[in-house]
């Protein structure tokens, strides 16, 4: 079915710059060398071990991965001559490589930072284990590059179902959010929610952080949801398992499944995802109505679909 306009973007480049901000707290990454060669593109979102590459065999290196520093490459280096190992890191930076991170929080040495200043070539450090680190990269990159886009809606978590609210202004989206927390659900994001697919083609939704955990509610204003009602009453991201579209009563008839059986779906990033449409009249109940709906989803998903058991036992009832 098809449904608003879809703002999307699939980054086409990420910047070393990016990764720093993005890995910073989760990979402890700090800079060595200032703020230089932040702008330098990570064309391949994989990390590299150079260890042939500092023996002087360039053939099929992979120049555009991240460079990793760990304990077997730091050591060999330790191990040449001053004047080798010199030789052999110049030839490195001249690959024009995206930057280079050191593991386990070893010393940087002296000609590193001189030949990552003349290349422009930057220079990061973690304390953490080189394989350890080189796993969660790989996590830090995938999230960096997956394919995203912006759609008009609110999102919530109701009975662990990740429930994305859409329709047109006016139609009480946020109040019907804000009812929802009041019961004990939670928050992901309202008005605007973004949303990305992973590498398991697996629809993800959060806010953007410059709104995250805000509401706007008419009559009230701008309200920060954890403040008032908790830190568990927000989630940071959430796996979208269903789309709630509402409309104004008489342009949802069409739409409208009496009883359960229709399949309907909305396509984000290429993800189907289960979608019900809720009519909204005055004295109709949306906050109950959404609720209800998540958690009949969460039946479904057990296996267990109300409407073909009463016609089973219709069936049954007939035969007899």
């Amino acid at each position: 079915m098809a449904g608003p306009k879809q703002s999307q973007a699939r980054p086409s480049r990420v910047t070393v710059g990016q990764f720093f901000e993005a890995g910073r707290e989760r990979l402890g990454l700090e800079l060595v060398t200032g703020r230089i060669g932040l702008r330098r593109v990570i064309v391949e979102p994989v990390a590299h071990r150079p260890g042939l590459a500092l023996s002087g065999f360039y053939r099929h290196f992979a120049h555009k991965r991240i460079q990793v520093i760990g304990m077997a490459e730091f050591e060999y280096l330790s191990s040449m001559p001053e004047a080798q190992r010199v030789q052999r890191l110049e030839e490195l930076f001249a690959k024009k490589i995206p930057c280079i991170v050191f593991t386990r929080g070893k010393r940087i040495f002296p000609e590193v930072e001189r030949l990552a200043k003349r290349n422009n070539v930057c220079v990061l450090r973690t304390n953490m284990v080189t394989r350890h680190f080189v796993h969660s990269v790989s996590f830090v990159l995938e999230e960096l590059y997956a394919p995203r886009c912006k759609v008009h809606g609110t999102m919530l978590e109701v009975a662990g179902v990740g429930v994305f609210i859409e329709g047109a202004a006016g139609l009480g989206k946020s109040e019907t959010a804000l009812g929802l927390i009041k019961r004990g659900h939670a928050l992901v994001a309202d008005d605007l929610t973004q949303f990305r697919r992973d590498s398991n083609n697996t629809l993800l939704g959060s806010a953007l952080p410059v709104t995250q955990y805000f509401m706007e509610i008419r009559g009230i204003g701008i309200i920060h949801v954890p403040s008032i009602f908790g830190v568990a009453a927000v989630r940071g991201e959430k796996q979208v398992d269903l789309v709630v579209t509402l409309k104004r009563q008489g342009e949802a008839d069409a739409e409208l499944d009496r009883t359960g059986m229709d399949d309907l779906r909305r396509e984000f990033l290429g993800v189907e995802v289960p979608q019900l449409v809720i009519p909204v009249a005055l004295g109709r109940d949306l906050v109950n109505l959404v609720e209800t709906a998540a958690q009949e989803h969460k039946v479904r998903s057990s296996g267990f679909v109300a409407v073909s058991e009463l016609e089973s036992r219709i069936k049954r009832h007939h035969s007899t």
